[in-house]
C-alpha cells in the first residue's frame, strides 16, 4: 500500500498554526491569572484608597478570571467608613485630591479612624503620578506620610497597613523631546520621574524587608522580559514607565491593568496574617 506523504504534509501545514495559536493562548491566559494561592484572600477584608491609576488596577482585577489558585476577590466601593465589609472583598474608595498628596494622607487617616479599620484586615492607599512634580519636596512629603502611618499602626494594631511606591510616567522621546532640549524647555516626564523615584527610594529604605511594600513603580518600569525602562539625566540613570503599558503616558492600558492586578493579588495573597497584641491589663488600685 502506498502512503500519501503529501497528504500528511498538507494536514501538518494546516494544523500546526492552530496548535501553536492554542499553545500561545494558553500561555497568555496562564500568565494573566494569579500564580499565588488566593485562599487567604477569600477570608480577608481589604481596603484600597486611590484615584485614577488605582482605578486602572481595579479594572484589571475585575477582568481577571478565577483559576485553580482560587477566586478573585470581589471589588466593591465603600460608601461609608462605618459599613461592614465581607471576607473576600477588595473594597475601595477615592481618597483626597490629585495634585494635593497631603489631602490623600489626611483622607485615608480619616476613613481608618472613623471606623473602616475595624472592618479591614489589610488597608493601603497610593499616591498618583500627578501628585509629585519636578518641584515637590519629596522628603517633607515622605515624612508626613511616615508619621501618619506610624499613628495608624499604633491606633489600629489589628490592621496590616501596606505601603505603595508612587507610580511613574513614560518619558517623552524623539524629535519633540530633542527640540525641547534644544530650546531649553522641560521634557515631559524627565524631572517628574526623578522626584517620584527620590520619594520611592525613601519608601524602600524605610519599609523594604521590614513592612509590606508593594513596589508599583518598579513593576511599571519593568518590561515583561525583565528589562528595565530607564533614561539618563546628568550622568544618572532613572526609571520610567514602560511605553507599552500606557496609551497616554500615565494611565495603564488594558494589558498593563491585568498584569499589575495579577501582581497585586499575588502580593496580597502572600501577606502573613496580622499579629494582634493582647490588650495590656489595667492596673488595679491598691486599697
Amino acid at each position: 500500500m502506498h502512503f500519501d506523504w503529501t497528504f500528511l504534509v498538507r494536514v501538518s501545514v494546516l494544523a500546526l498554526p492552530a496548535m501553536l495559536l492554542m499553545a500561545l493562548h494558553g500561555t497568555v491566559a496562564q500568565a494573566s491569572a494569579p500564580s499565588a494561592p488566593l485562599e487567604k484572600l477569600s477570608g480577608r477584608r481589604i481596603f484600597f484608597g486611590h484615584q485614577s491609576v488605582g482605578g486602572n488596577i481595579l479594572d484589571g482585577v475585575k477582568a481577571l478570571p478565577n483559576s485553580a489558585q482560587g477566586v478573585v476577590p470581589r471589588v466593591v466601593e465603600v460608601q461609608s467608613p462605618t459599613e461592614s465589609l465581607a471576607p473576600g472583598t477588595l473594597a475601595h474608595a477615592m481618597v483626597g485630591q490629585n495634585e494635593k498628596p497631603e489631602s490623600k494622607i489626611a483622607d485615608f487617616e480619616r476613613l481608618m479612624d472613623a471606623g473602616l479599620a475595624k472592618s479591614t484586615d489589610v488597608a493601603f492607599f497610593k499616591f498618583c503620578y500627578i501628585d509629585i512634580n519636578g518641584a515637590t519636596d519629596t522628603r517633607a512629603l515622605f515624612e508626613k506620610y511616615r508619621v501618619a502611618m506610624e499613628g495608624l499602626k499604633a491606633r489600629h494594631p489589628g490592621t496590616t497597613f501596606v505601603h505603595v511606591t508612587a507610580p511613574l510616567t513614560t518619558v517623552q522621546r524623539g524629535a519633540k523631546a530633542w527640540l525641547k532640549e534644544l530650546l531649553g524647555r522641560p521634557v515631559w516626564g524627565v524631572a517628574e520621574n526623578v522626584q517620584r523615584e527620590t520619594f520611592n527610594e525613601l519608601m524602600r529604605k524605610t519599609y523594604a524587608d521590614k513592612e509590606p511594600l508593594f513596589d508599583l513603580a518598579r513593576l511599571e518600569s519593568t518590561a515583561p522580559d525583565g528589562s528595565r525602562e530607564t533614561y539618563e539625566l546628568n550622568g544618572q540613570t532613572w526609571p520610567a514607565m514602560v511605553p507599552g503599558y500606557s496609551d497616554d503616558g500615565g494611565h495603564l492600558n488594558a494589558a498593563a491593568q491585568k498584569r499589575l492586578a495579577t501582581e497585586l493579588l499575588n502580593f496580597l495573597a502572600g501577606l502573613p496574617a496580622p499579629v494582634v497584641q493582647p490588650p495590656i491589663p489595667a492596673v488595679q488600685a491598691t486599697p
